[in-house]
């Protein structure tokens, strides 16, 4: 979990927002088990929601303000880099869940 904070820090995204909690735990599930990358929407955020006692609509939400303030304000930069290639528009939030997870898997 250390290198997945340290990640999203060096992106950009604080922790003062909620996505950051919801992009850790998010990334926490789909480093144990991959198959969350198939069903971001019907199973990682609705895992993620029932963890924070939220709901799955308010998960997607706070990781997209947080890919925002990555992409905007951050360090977009180090997305591009890590992503292994040219990313024209902001990333959805699948699209960079799979980036970090891959990123992360790498690094191992």
């Amino acid at each position: 979990m250390d290198k997945s904070r340290a990640l999203l820090l060096r992106l950009g995204i604080r922790s003062t927002l909620k996505g950051f909690y919801f992009l850790l735990y998010a990334l926490q599930l789909c480093l144990s088990n991959d198959e969350y990358l198939l069903s971001v929407y019907k199973t990682l955020y609705v895992d993620v929601a029932t963890h924070f006692g939220t709901s799955r609509d308010n998960v997607e939400h706070c990781i997209r303000t947080a890919i925002s303030n990555c992409w905007y304000k951050g360090n977009r930069k180090l997305l591009i880099t890590i992503s292994g290639y040219e990313l024209r528009q902001k990333p959805a939030n699948g699209e960079f869940i799979d980036i970090l997870y891959n990123y992360l898997s790498e690094e191992g």
